[in-house]
């Protein structure tokens, strides 16, 4: 199979039959064979209703409905365990994602050898303040956080080979990093290309302010993750032994200099519980041993997790 075609949506009915139309034509064009699989992230409104009946009139279409809203990051995970294609393409499914540019993006992976390739929305039809100007500051930290030099993180159309989805967690809100997450995973290649963005034809964004304080919180995370996901001790016990060596130092100081009035300068010198450096030393030395068994336990737990679910299906279409 060339191409497996992910969308995952929340109450998008009325986007969803002329979004099928036009890739079943790109598709017909370019004489691909394909699936579209529909992931329903828990829509209120007829979202499933349309899918049931597009996957009755075409094969091709495929669905998974969540019982409740998960998350992009959950949908996209569901997705990518049930694409067979040799290349995987995600997109929106507000139509602001445009499929004639599915051929060129495949090309890019099939005959260029990327392993993904991003999109990248040069010119948006978003509002100035509430998306554009944050969604380029969001981008400037991801780049040099990332070390990923993409201009657009968040640009939902991309392209992937399976070998790239199937190596990568997708989890949380972690869908923005997709390409750190592939470049951690040992996939260097990773390309962009100019996409067109469309305008919202129907409905409203489902993606406020806040998913910019969440991107970079997320951002923080990944780093982390990335930097000492399997290692966590080699963070937390390094912070954990230079802040109770400090504490250590400075209490060893204190009771030194006492011992040195008392005895050599014969003066009567006072507690060394009255000295607020020893607060200051003590607090050093107990947050140090905080930090050492912070990361004793993050290496416990990493060694000793299970795998745990994090969605819940509630029906599947011709998967």
């Amino acid at each position: 199979m060339n191409l497996s075609i992910i969308i995952p949506l929340l109450n998008e009915q009325e986007s969803l039959p002329e979004l099928h139309t036009w890739i079943q034509n790109v598709m017909i064009s370019n004489n691909y064979t394909y699936e579209i699989i529909f992931i329903d992230d828990g829509s209120t409104d007829r979202s499933w209703e349309v899918i049931e009946d597009l996957s009755k009139k075409d094969a091709h279409v495929k669905g998974i409905k969540f019982l409740r809203n998960f998350g992009k990051s959950q949908a996209l995970h569901a997705g990518f365990s049930k694409a067979q294609g040799d290349v995987i393409i995600t997109m929106d499914a507000d139509l602001q994602d445009s499929p004639d540019e599915i051929p060129e993006l495949f090309n890019m992976v099939m005959n260029h050898d990327f392993d993904l390739v991003s999109g990248w929305k040069k010119k948006r039809y978003d509002h100035v303040v509430t998306k554009n100007l944050p969604s380029k500051l969001f981008n400037w930290a991801a780049r040099k956080t990332s070390g990923v030099y993409l201009n657009d993180f968040n640009c939902g159309l991309k392209a992937y080979k399976n070998i790239v989805i199937k190596n990568i967690e997708v989890s949380g809100e972690m869908h923005r990093y997709i390409p750190v997450l592939a470049k951690n995973a040992g996939f260097s290649k990773i390309g962009e290309k100019i996409v067109q963005h469309q305008a919202r034809k129907y409905g409203e964004s489902k993606f406020g302010i806040n998913r910019f304080i969440n991107g970079f919180l997320d951002l923080i995370t990944i780093w982390f993750l990335s930097s000492y996901g399997k290692r966590p001790m080699h963070l937390f016990g390094f912070l954990g032994v230079i802040m109770f060596l400090i504490g250590f130092i400075s209490t060893f100081f204190i009771i030194g200099i006492k011992l040195f009035k008392l005895f050599a300068l014969h003066k009567q010198t006072i507690l060394v519980a009255q000295n607020p450096l020893f607060y200051i030393a003590l607090t050093a030395m107990i947050i140090g041993s905080q930090l050492f068994l912070a990361g004793f336990l993050g290496e416990i737990i990493l060694r000793t997790k299970n795998n745990e679910e994090r969605y819940k299906i509630a029906n599947e279409l011709n998967l």
